[in-house]
C-alpha cells in the first residue's frame, strides 16, 4: 500500500513538472525571469511616481518604465553622474547645470539635478508643460499603451522600439497596477480577422467565435474579475486561458478569449508586421496563438521586443 502511494506521489510530482514546461507564462515563471535591479528601482521610486501621477496626470506606469529605460534602473553613467533619470537633454531656456555626454552626437548637453527627485520632477513639467505632449494628457491614465505610442511619435526618442520596449517593461514588471491608484481608449487593429457566429445571451458582452475560439471584445471599465463574473467563469481559469495575471487591465477592443489560446494562427494568417504600441502578448492575442509559441516559431528569446517593421511569423 506505501508503495502505491509513493507511486501516486512520484506522478505528481513528474505531471506538476510538465505543467511547468508546458506553461511558463505563470506569475512564478514571470518572477524567475526578473531583474532585481530593475524590482529594486521600481520599489525605490514607486511612491514618487504614484504621487507625480497625481499631481500632473502622467501614468505611474509610464514614468517608472521611462525611468528604468533611460538611466539603466539608476546605474547608468549619466545618471551617476547627473541624477539625471530620463535622459532629459538642456535644450533652449535650460538654467540649470548640465553634464556633457555623447547621445546622438558626441557632445550633447544634458540637465544636472541635485537629487532623483528633482529629475522626477523635472520629468512631470517636462511632458506637462511641451506642446507635443499635450495630446497624451486627453489619454485614460491607465491607457499606457496610447501613452508610449505618443511618447515616441511625439519624438521623445529616436529609438524605433521605444514604445514597445517601454510596453514590454510595463508588462513584465506589472507596472501597470501603479496607475490604477491615480484613477481603455486603444483600437485594436483587426481588419483581416473575420468576426463570424455571434450568439445572443442577453448579457453585456456578445461572445463571438473566430478560428474555433470564442471570445467577447472588451468595453471601456472592463476587468477580467467582471467578464468572469459575467459568464460564470472563475476568475483563474480566465486568466489563464489568457496568460494574464489576475490585476493585468483591459483596454476597450481587447480580444479575451473563453477557451485555451491555440499553438500557431490559422490560415491565411503566416506573418504580422509589426507596429508601434505591439508587445509579443498583444500580438499573440490578436491571432488566438499562445504567446510562448510566438516566441518560438521566430526564435527569439524572452528578452525580444519587436521593433516597428519587423515581420513574425504565425504559423
Amino acid at each position: 500500500m506505501s508503495y502505491i502511494f509513493e507511486r501516486k506521489g512520484i506522478l505528481k510530482l513528474l505531471v506538476l513538472g510538465i505543467l511547468l514546461v508546458l506553461f511558463p507564462y505563470t506569475t512564478m515563471a514571470a518572477d524567475k525571469k526578473r531583474n532585481t535591479l530593475y524590482d529594486d528601482y521600481i520599489e525605490k521610486y514607486k511612491d514618487l511616481a504614484i504621487s507625480h501621477m497625481k499631481k500632473y496626470r502622467v501614468p505611474a506606469s509610464i514614468t517608472l518604465a521611462q525611468g528604468l529605460l533611460e538611466s539603466g534602473a539608476g546605474r547608468s553613467s549619466l545618471t551617476v553622474r547627473s541624477n539625471n533619470h530620463f535622459g532629459i537633454k538642456c535644450h533652449n531656456g535650460w538654467k540649470g547645470e548640465s553634464v556633457i555626454a555623447a547621445d546622438d552626437t558626441p557632445n550633447d548637453c544634458f540637465r544636472k539635478y541635485k537629487k532623483a527627485e528633482d529629475s522626477f520632477d523635472d520629468h512631470s513639467r517636462f511632458l506637462s508643460e511641451k506642446n507635443r505632449y499635450s495630446q497624451l494628457f486627453s489619454l485614460d491614465i491607465t491607457d499606457y499603451k496610447g501613452w508610449a505610442r505618443g511618447l515616441q511619435q511625439a519624438g521623445y526618442a529616436t529609438d524605433r522600439a521605444y514604445a514597445n520596449k517601454l510596453i514590454k517593461l510595463i508588462e513584465d514588471y506589472e507596472l501597470y497596477k501603479y496607475d490604477q491608484k491615480g484613477g481603455g481608449k486603444r483600437h485594436v487593429e483587426r481588419e483581416d480577422i473575420q468576426i463570424v457566429s455571434p450568439v445572443s445571451t442577453g448579457v453585456r458582452h456578445t461572445p463571438y467565435k473566430t478560428n474555433g475560439l470564442v471570445y467577447v471584445i472588451a468595453q471601456s471599465g472592463d476587468t477580467y474579475a467582471s467578464i468572469a463574473s459575467e459568464f460564470g467563469f472563475k476568475l483563474k481559469d480566465l486568466c489563464e486561458y489568457n496568460e494574464v495575471p489576475a490585476d493585468f487591465p483591459l483596454q476597450e477592443g481587447d480580444l479575451i478569449y473563453f477557451q485555451k489560446k491555440k499553438k500557431k494562427a490559422d490560415k491565411p494568417y503566416y506573418e504580422h508586421v509589426v507596429q508601434v504600441g505591439e508587445s509579443m502578448y498583444s500580438i499573440s492575442q490578436l491571432y488566438g496563438m499562445k504567446v510562448e509559441n510566438l516566441y518560438k516559431k521566430n526564435k527569439k528569446d524572452f528578452e525580444y521586443v519587436p521593433v516597428e517593421g519587423d515581420i513574425l511569423r504565425l504559423r
